[in-house]
């Protein structure tokens, strides 16, 4: 597969990322190899955490987080996923499934040898993070989600109900819309909630500054380096129960059904999609009963740049009352 990289000038000079770079090569699963790209900070044997990021970001997100985290003892780990970030980007949004991104978390894992895992996951880094956690369960002990989500095909209804729950029940097919309408994204547009002049798409807006949300744009000189970013949105449409995404989100869910290791829910209520989803876990995941779940009032989607200090309490807090 072709696949480019972006160049490191891209990332000099963001502003609140002095992360050194690491880089692990991984099986892309076509009998080649993809660059990857993650943060490491903290001691070695420390706890580990992964943080998971989704749709349109990267590491970048995690970057108020890493620190305090890393400060309490823990190896704080924060990968770009395949197509964002540092990582390599495999041109062409035809060439990106769900499937591969599960395979390349998991090759990423098992590369760094990750065990005793609390996993951090948010957008689509709880869409893979939790298949790859149900599909891994040895190496975590733990799951956080924020503003995260996995589908039960067999149990639609419930989800189709949660989201209607929601600020914005018919954001996320406007987004899909949008996306597949582009064939390229203005990323630091979209993390400012939207065009200069219009209302800020409620839930999106970040209050980022102009050079932050430039950061994010950062990995994607044109639109050659974009088929991940593209990509996502459509990733979100298990067909039948042949679809490989159906199989594995209905696998997922038969694990979490009997997950009793801690599984704590800190979500921002002003998400317009998956802002209500915490309901579905805290209804069915067995790990999830007498946690100090949170509900963010105030927050949207991209909880990490809102309420990172209230985000890291909770991790540390979370690994010090649940010893493995």
């Amino acid at each position: 597969m072709e696949t480019v990289r972006t160049p490191d000038e891209r990332f000099e000079a963001l502003p609140g990322y002095s992360f050194e770079p690491h880089y692990v090569e991984i099986d892309d699963g076509e009998g080649g190899s993809l660059r990857m790209h993650y943060v490491e900070e903290g001691p070695a044997d420390g706890d580990v955490i992964l943080l998971l990021h989704g749709e349109p970001t990267w590491s970048y997100l995690y970057r108020k987080m890493i620190p305090g985290l890393a400060a309490a003892g823990h190896r704080v780990i924060a990968p770009d996923l395949i197509g964002f970030g540092r990582s390599d980007k495999v041109v062409g949004r035809e060439n990106y499934s769900y499937t591969s991104h599960v395979h390349w978390v998991e090759a990423f894992i098992e590369a760094l040898d990750l065990r005793g895992i609390t996993l951090f996951g948010q957008d689509w880094g709880s869409i893979i993070g939790l298949a790859v956690a149900t599909r891994m369960e040895d190496r975590f002990d733990r799951i956080v989600m924020a503003n995260g989500a996995i589908a039960d095909p067999r149990r639609m209804e419930r989800m189709v109900q949660v989201l209607q729950d929601s600020p914005n029940p018919e954001a996320f097919a406007a987004w899909q819309a949008f996306v597949a309408a582009s064939d390229e994204l203005d990323v630091a547009m979209i993390m400012n909630g939207g065009p200069e002049g219009a209302d800020p798409m409620p839930g999106f807006d970040p209050g980022l500054s102009a050079e932050e949300a430039a950061a994010y744009q950062a990995p994607y000189p044109d639109a050659t380096y974009q088929g991940g970013v593209l990509s996502f949105p459509a990733l979100m449409k298990p067909q039948d129960e042949s679809d490989d995404v159906y199989g594995i989100w209905t696998a997922a869910w038969e694990v979490l059904d009997r997950w009793d290791k801690p599984f704590l829910c800190l979500y921002g209520k002003q998400d317009p999609m998956i802002g209500h989803f915490d309901a579905i876990f805290i209804e069915r995941v067995p790990g999830t009963k007498g946690l100090p779940h949170q509900a963010f009032e105030g927050a949207g989607h991209f909880i990490q740049e809102e309420e990172p200090e209230a985000l890291v309490t909770a991790i540390n807090d979370l690994i010090a009352s649940t010893p493995a």
